[in-house]
């Protein structure tokens, strides 16, 4: 079979649509024309004294009377070119355009021209093929090897075009590196969407409908062009194939560009450049993506930097990442994940959001078995330390960090807000729960507030929970209770020299809850043992049970009556009894963590039905319900925050206990201020910090102190704030 093709002379340019693909009365150029926007007469036939002028400046064509133009027209700025096929150019007039102190006349020079449309005083030079595409106006374009479009390009949209078998289609292995949780990739996808498709495998009608809808949303016919949005630059490179580019892109020194879409706006421009290779992608609205970074197969969300050789492979990276000299593989990352250490690697992972992988982490490289079938699923706030190395399966709850460690063994960490620990000296493993809380207040009060400060989207179709006490975590942490009472109550048993195995499971919950109601501190005889944390024989230690109990219920209490609080702060005419008649209701336990909004479970499961039936059949109507539901957020969380006051109080509270309630909540709050200076204190009294210092003021000139420290400043007029909040709210 011959690899070079010989055609006819005239045929460059022509027959881009082959005929078996073309309606009755249509040729190649009819989605072109639909494509431009504009009227058809907006050109016109080159005269012949503009042909003249053209000829005598080194320019050729297969046909002159199938260049046409636009007014007003100046043929001096057209040098050097050849084109072939139906070539349409917009005003041009002498002028010089500007882009990062860059400048270059208007023009086209030196380049090769194959049925494309060109917009108003755009700058072509040194292009040696442009073909099939449409140039949008005062666009630069210099020193690109070969910009093409192919007739069935699909622009990184996961459908299959008219003639094109299954096997063509374009899937990203989400999640798992066997394929089980593949999706289709598609222009506007969130990381809802995704998760929605990858995890719900077992509903076999959603799934199809959901491949159904994905293919519906975009056009099958042959013969759409590459577009290039308004005032784009793109310069010195090598390869751009059946690539879609909004609007003020910005794309420098890339090796090759091929079946993506480019998202990019005025408001959010998107930059790609210096050695990048992507290929079957979409990239969202504000990206950056530089320095030698390598994508395939793959969605970038908005707002997003992927750089400096970052690999990602078969992966979602969602809104507000950063990733930088590390790979990602088959990996599902919701929002504000942050990975930018160049040794650092993800496999086969469902990673909620919130998150940070530290240098030297390898999370889900080791494998227990022939088969590369493993996943992590780690909740939002996941946060590996220096040198960390999972294996697969394991699950996390959310904002567990992991001290350095090489874990040995399969894991399901079900304590949040815990710190988990390998101790192969003693040959167990420790977990400390409550940790954030406990031990380092500002870096989670920080996170919370950091993750929406980098928030610079102006498009935000995906909706994000921020804050680290939400209905999500709160039920992880009321589970979390129920578990520490249990072990608290075998330890005590075993101490008494019961057979633990005869008692009851409430029996011995019951007992761990009156022990730890007692106790303000862990006893040091008190070794309290937890259970299925980890696939192996040794012991499962809980550190410090006691104190991390009674931190999780303050975080409960907090988190309750700060949303009450938001409740009567939004109707001036609510008081507590009228509050306690509008949110009362069943406790909803069963909350979904969808791409970064946070709805209940009976929502969710509607959501699919309505999907699988029908009466969602569309992307933008799915998306749509996601917006209502986010506007119905805040009331069912203030809901989800009343029926969890209540089940601490064991009652529906009366007024004086919310009043009691009230003034324990600005004492948390105060707690939390106190927390967060003493964190933050601690790096500024550590002596070894200290040691590169001449003296105490040299280190306070470089660094401040920890009172100038903007954040505890910020919490500090945030504590005054909320209890000012308190003392207005006490007597409605």
């Amino acid at each position: 079979m011959d690899t070079v093709i010989i055609r006819p002379p005239n045929s460059l340019g022509r027959g881009f649509v082959p005929a078996q693909y073309l309606p009755e009365g249509k040729d190649g150029y009819y989605l072109r024309n639909i494509q431009i926007g504009r009227p058809l007469d907006s050109w016109r036939p080159l005269s012949s004294s503009e042909v003249q002028i053209l000829v005598e400046n080194g320019n050729s064509a297969d046909s002159w009377d199938d260049v046409l133009v636009a007014d007003p027209f100046d043929p001096v700025q057209i040098r050097n070119s050849h084109f072939f096929g139906l070539v349409r150019i917009g005003r041009l007039s002498n002028l010089v355009l500007e882009h990062h102190d860059l400048q270059t006349s208007t023009g086209i020079t030196n380049s090769t021209i194959v049925a494309c449309d060109i917009g108003d005083d755009v700058a072509i030079h040194n292009c040696r093929y442009l073909a099939h595409y449409i140039i949008g106006n005062r666009c630069i374009l210099l020193n690109i090897d070969e910009m093409y479009t192919t007739n069935h390009a699909r622009f990184g949209n996961g459908i299959i075009k008219d003639g094109e078998s299954e096997d063509a289609r374009i899937w990203i292995d989400l999640a798992n590196e066997q394929g089980g949780r593949a999706v289709l990739p598609f222009e506007g996808m969130i990381p809802a969407d995704a998760y929605l498709w990858a995890k719900y495998r077992d509903d076999k009608a959603l799934q199809t409908r959901l491949c159904q809808i994905t293919q519906m949303s975009f056009d099958s016919r042959r013969g759409y062009y590459g577009t290039v949005g308004d005032q784009c630059v793109i310069k010195n490179c090598r390869t751009i194939k059946d690539v879609k580019i909004g609007s003020h892109c910005y794309i420098r020194g890339v090796n090759r560009l091929e079946n993506l879409t480019i998202r990019s706006s005025q408001t959010e421009p998107t930059e790609i450049g210096d050695g990048v290779e992507l290929v079957n992608g979409i990239v969202g609205l504000g990206n950056r993506v530089s320095l030698g970074c390598k994508a395939v197969s793959f969605v970038l969300g908005d707002n997003s930097c992927l750089e400096y050789g970052a690999c990602l492979i078969h992966s979602f990276l969602g809104d507000n990442s950063t990733v930088s000299c590390c790979e990602i593989r088959n990996s599902l990352i919701f929002p504000a994940h942050q990975q930018h250490h160049n040794n650092s690697f993800l496999i086969a992972a469902c990673i909620l959001g919130q998150s940070n992988l530290a240098a030297g982490a390898t999370i889900g490289s080791n494998h227990n078995s022939r088969a590369n079938d493993g996943e992590v699923l780690a909740g939002r706030g996941f946060w590996p330390g220096l040198c960390t190395s999972l294996k697969h399966p394991c699950r996390f709850a959310s904002f567990v960090l992991l001290a350095k460690g090489d874990y040995p063994a399969e894991l399901n960490i079900p304590l949040p807000f815990s710190l988990l620990n390998n101790n192969p000296s003693e040959d167990r493993l420790e977990l400390m729960p409550a940790y954030w809380w406990l031990h380092n207040m500002y870096a989670l009060v920080r996170n919370s507030w950091k993750f929406r400060q980098r928030d610079r989207r102006h498009t935000k179709t995906q909706h994000i929970e921020f804050d680290y006490l939400a209905p999500d975590t709160v039920e992880e942490i009321l589970t979390a209770m129920g578990l520490i009472e249990q072990w608290v109550g075998k330890a005590y048993a075993r101490i008494c020299g019961q057979k633990v195995g005869h008692q009851h499971v409430q029996d011995l919950a019951s007992m761990g809850r009156d022990l730890l109601r007692t106790m303000q501190q862990t006893p040091h005889d008190l070794e309290v043992l937890a259970e299925d944390l980890e696939r192996s024989n040794r012991r499962q230690v809980l550190l410090r049970p006691v104190e991390g109990y009674h931190a999780y219920e303050q975080m409960v209490f907090y988190y309750a009556v700060k949303n009450l609080i938001e409740y009567l702060e939004a109707d001036p005419d609510a008081s507590f009894s009228t509050m306690a008649r509008t949110l009362a209701g069943e406790r909803q336990k069963t909350w979904v963590n969808l791409g970064g909004q946070l709805i209940t479970g009976p929502e969710l499961d509607r959501l699919r039905s309505d999907i699988a039936e029908g009466r969602l059949d569309s992307w933008d109507q799915i998306h749509a319900r996601y917006d209502q539901l986010w506007a119905a957020y805040p009331l069912a969380r203030q809901r989800h925050a009343w029926a969890t006051f209540c089940h601490l109080l064991g009652q529906r509270p009366s007024r004086d206990q919310w009043l009691e309630a009230l003034d324990r909540a600005a004492s948390i709050q105060e707690l939390i201020c106190q927390r967060v200076y003493q964190s933050r204190k601690k790096d500024f009294d550590n002596p070894f910090r200290q040691a590169t210092y001449r003296n105490a003021e040299e280190m306070a000139a470089t660094v401040g102190t920890v009172d100038q420290d903007p954040f505890v400043m910020q919490i500090r007029k945030q504590t005054q704030d909320f209890v000012s909040r308190i003392e207005k709210l006490r007597n409605r």
